[in-house]
Parts: C-alpha cells; structure tokens; sequence
C-alpha cells in the first residue's frame, strides 16, 4: 500500500516547486505590468556592462554633454537678442508634444528644447556600443524612450503651457472636467464598462451591418455567408480569416468603411470567420485546434456551399499566419481548392517583428505563462496595455494630457470603438504562438510541425498577394516584405499602402490622403530589397481595395454566376449577421 502511495507523493514534491515559482511570478506580474523584471535587468546590466568596458564611448557621451549644454546656451543668447530664432533642436516628424505655438515662449522653449536634447543624448548612450548585440541595444533604446516619454514636460501642468493657458483662461475649470473624466475612466475599468462613447456604436446596429447569415458553427468559430447584392457573382468565394486577437468587424465595420460589403457589391460571395471570444474553459486550445477548426473547418463548408469552385483565401494580421499554415499544409498533402492566397499586415517570418518582439524572450514568455497559468488566458486589457506601450506617447501621455489636464474629451469613432472591444487568448494556443513562432521561428524555417509532419512555405504555388502598412508597429512592414524570400509561388504581389495596422487596412475608396505602392514579380525575377523596393516602386494616390479586387477578378472565371444559396443544401442559415460569438465580453 505504501509502495502504491510513493510515486504521488514524490510527484507532488517535484511539482510544489514549480507551482510555488509560477504563483509567485503570476503575483508579481500583477505589479509589474506584465514586464519580467529578470528580463529587464538581464539587458540592463549588459548594457552597463559593455558602455564600463568601452571608455572612448563614456568620452563621447561626456564631450556631447557639453557641446549639448553649450549648443543650448549659445541659442538662449541668440533668442534673447532677436525673435524668431529657430529651435536649436527640432522634434520628429511623429512627436507633437511640442508643437503648439505656447511652446515657443520662454521660459517653455528652453524647457522643451532642453528635454529633447537628453533624449537624443540617451539615445547616443543606448547604441552604437562595441559589443553589445543589437537585440539588448534596441530594448535598451526602447526602455530609455518609455522613460524619457514619461518625464516628458508636455506631461506636468507646471511646465505644460498649453495646460497653464487652458487653467488661466477657465479658471481651472479644466481641472475639474479632468477629474470627472479620469473618474469616470476609473469606474468604467473597474467594472469592464467600454470607454465613453463605445455605446454610441453597437454591433449589428452601427457596426458590423453587413446582410448575412450564419452558416456554420463550431466551439471555435461562427462562418458568416454575406448576401449578394448583385444578380450574378464570380464562381469563385472568398473566404476571410481574420485575427482571434481582435473581433472580425475591423473588416465591416460600418457601412461606408466595410471591406466585406465592398467586395461583396463588386460581385464576391464572401464568407467571414467570427471567433469565439474563449474563457478558462479553452486553456488548452492550441494552435493546431485554431487551425482545425477555423480555417480548416471553414473552407470544408465553403466548398460544401460553392462546389466545385476554388477558393479565395484571405488573412489579416495572425489570422493571415494560421492562414499561411492552413495553405502550407494543403499545398504539402495534395489540396489544390485554393485559388490565391491574400494576407493583410502579415508576418510569416519573425526574426524582424518590431518592437512587439523586443520583450518576447524566453524570461519573458515565462512569465506571461505564469500569468495565463491561473485564469487560462491573457485578457484583452493585458494585450491591449503592450500595444499602447509601443505607442505610449499618442496613447497614454497625450490622452491623459488632453482628457485630465486639459479637460477635453476626444471624441469617439467607430475604430476606436472596435478596438475597445477586447478578446481574450487562450493559455496554450497564445503559449505556442509566442514559442513556435516568435522565439523559435519555426515556420520560416521549415520546422513547424502538422499532424506529424513539417511544413514549409515554399510549397504554396498559389499566386499571393501581400498588403503591408507603411507605419505598422505589430507586422512591420520589412517583416512582411520577406514573403518574397519564403515563397517560391509563381507570382508574388507585394502592395505597401499609408497608415498604421488598422487604419490603413480600413482604407476605403474616397478615404483622404491614402496612397500606396505596388508590384507584381514573377517567380524567376531577381530579389529587390524592401528600401531599394520602397524607393524605386512609384507612389499612387487612393485606396488599395480597387487594386486588390481587381487582381482577384483577374485570377477567377470570367463568366459569372447565378449567387449560391445561402448555406447551400447542408448548411442551413443558423442566425442573421454578426452572430453570436462577436457578442460575447
């Protein structure tokens, strides 16, 4: 009987350990914002380590101290004797903090100018140190900006002019709506209430208005079939993954900014994946279960629905990944119902994925473990914080400046709304999807595994199409770009197009200053690298979707076709558009 017992209670001693350092790291990542502190002082402590051993650096660093300080002084003197004197340093073309006409009084100038000068010395100090590789360099770089952002003068009333006018001119009244208004954003967080103004944009009313129905259902997704709005469609469907990170409607998400209903009254049949937003329950959905039963799943019904027609396949952001991984493996066993493949702010391959990857190290995907290991997920606000961490200038210390300072509350859009309705990850797919793919690279590399064999992405043969945005912070687009050397497809069309990983992808036709650049290359053309690319491709005004839907048309039967029924012979329509799963908080 106690030989019987042994192996528990050894088992048990071997794993309280672990379970205590995970319990541990899962409370300390409550305080620490998700960020390891292992990690962070691991890079640190490099850094320090290479700038002691490098004391010409510590020289330099000394002497632009002083030319900085004297480079400042000499402009004093110069403003004090005539006007107009230009800024002896000027902000980037991306930094507005300053750039109101109350910064260029005294003593405001000298504060701000002398705030910019410290942040291009950090940045001096933070880089070009012998030895210090360029992965702890740029983390290093990262955490400096985050810091200096945070003491930025444009962040303090008292140095603020804009804020001190605004309290002048009101009689501080300012102050007053800014504390109602960081009240209100309190209580709101604390009880999950959506930010002032979402309610104004409700979904399958504002948002998401796109006839359909839906016509199949699984745990993990609901298929969505469009209606048609014209009397005959081409044969062809087209099918659109969009990311589990976000709620699909990015996509349609009103009736004038929707990509579904434009392709739609262009004569597509369209079908849309809406994902189940997952709870505790899913923890150990993995990425083979996304596949199985999103992508997969769906293009079996859409082939039930539309016989004997090739798909279009389409993905945006990971949804474009699991895409790319669903083609790999058909293209590997024989499935030939693709017709193209089109991924939207898509990387494949991780070794350059911006900022987003800077803290994606082992340390750190340990701890988000840790994290997700209690409750079975990430939580949308967790996510949601690490991409405002990219752009925590435009998205915290601007917003607190505007909404608690100055007491002016921006006003809502349909975007903003969207992209305050938060998802959740479930704990084993997101672990995967950090390990397999941003840590080990596996799937650029030919290493990542499918049922019981590799995949590779030169064994798609379909022809592709790749959108990438000019200023994206989650899939650069260099990182996109490297379809190019991954794929051995026939034709690879690349399309860069003006704005950030949303807001340029929403670019509808008539949208105001949208341009893009564009170029097909065939299979035997000789590589041109992303900035020789970028600079020789001419620049065209307008939106993208024209040039997308018109390249589709080229790839699908000229002779168009009576519209399918909705949900065929097998798939009877199961509710209207959006569904039930873009519902769920």
């Amino acid at each position: 009987m106690n030989q019987n017992r042994q192996p528990s209670s050894l088992l048990s001693t071997r794993y309280a350990p672990r379970m205590m350092d995970q319990a541990f790291k899962a409370n300390m990542a409550t305080l620490t914002g998700g960020i390891t502190p292992a990690g962070v002082s691991t890079v640190i402590y490099e850094w320090l380590a290479h700038l002691a051993m490098s004391p010409g650096k510590q020289m330099e660093l000394a002497e632009d101290v002083g030319f900085k300080v004297e480079h400042l002084l000499r402009h004093i003197r110069r403003a004090n004797m005539s006007t107009g004197t230009q800024p002896c340093i000027e902000p980037t073309l991306q930094d507005d903090r300053f750039s109101g006409e109350a910064w260029s009084r005294w003593p405001y100038n000298f504060i701000y100018q002398s705030f910019l000068l410290q942040q291009e010395w950090w940045e001096n100090a933070t880089t070009n140190i012998d030895g210090l590789s360029k992965s702890t360099e740029n983390v290093v770089s990262f955490i400096g900006r985050q810091m200096l952002d945070r003491w930025s003068p444009s962040n303090f009333p008292w140095l603020n002019p804009e804020v001190i006018d605004a309290t002048i001119q009101q009689g501080g009244m300012n102050f007053v709506r800014g504390w109602e208004n960081f009240c209100e954003d309190r209580e709101r967080r604390l009880t999950g209430c959506p930010p002032v103004g979402a309610e104004q944009f409700k979904v399958g009313e504002d948002l998401a208005t796109t006839p359909g129905k839906v016509v199949y259902r699984n745990h993990l997704i609901e298929l969505i079939q469009y209606t048609p709005t014209t009397k005959k469609v081409y044969a062809e469907p087209v099918l659109i993954v969009p990311a589990w990170i976000m709620k699909y409607y990015i996509l349609d998400l009103t009736a004038e900014k929707s990509l579904v209903r434009y392709l739609v009254d262009q004569g597509h049949t369209v079908f849309m994946i809406s994902w189940r937003n997952p709870t505790s329950e899913d923890r150990d959905l993995g990425m083979g279960s996304y596949r199985r039963l999103g992508p997969a799943a769906a293009l079996d019904v859409v082939s039930a629905i539309v016989p004997d027609q090739k798909i279009h396949a389409v993905g945006y952001c990971l949804g474009g990944t699991l895409l790319t991984i669903q083609a790999a493996m058909m293209a590997r066993d024989g499935d030939d119902r693709l017709a193209s493949m089109s991924t939207l702010a898509t990387q494949v391959d991780f070794t350059e994925a911006g900022e987003l990857s800077l803290f994606i190290t082992e340390s750190e995907v340990d701890y988000l473990e840790s994290m997700m290991q209690e409750r079975g997920y990430l939580g949308g606000y967790q996510m949601a914080g690490a991409f405002q961490l990219l752009r925590s200038n435009d998205l915290v210390w601007s917003r607190m400046v505007r909404e608690y300072m100055l007491g002016e509350r921006q006003p809502m859009i349909a975007l903003m709304a969207w992209n305050a309705d938060l998802t959740r990850m479930p704990y084993q797919m997101h672990s995967q999807y950090l390990r397999r793919l941003y840590l080990d690279n596996d799937l650029a590399a030919g290493r990542y595994i499918v049922g019981d064999r590799p995949i590779a992405i030169t064994d798609i043969n379909v022809p592709l199409f790749a959108v990438a945005t000019q200023s994206d912070h989650v899939a650069p687009w260099r990182s996109a770009y490297k379809i190019h050397l991954l794929s051995d497809a026939e034709e690879v069309t690349f399309l860069l197009t003006s704005g950030g990983h949303n807001a340029g992808i929403v670019s509808e036709p008539g949208h105001p200053r949208r341009t893009y650049q564009v170029e097909t290359r065939k299979e035997r053309e000789s590589y041109i690298d992303p900035d020789t690319w970028q600079q020789t491709i001419p620049r065209q005004q307008g939106s993208w979707w024209p040039v997308w839907q018109a390249w589709l048309v080229e790839r699908s039967a000229k002779e168009q076709v009576a519209p399918p029924e909705m949900g065929g012979q097998d798939y009877s329509p199961i509710a209207d558009a959006p569904g039930t799963y873009v519902l769920q908080q």
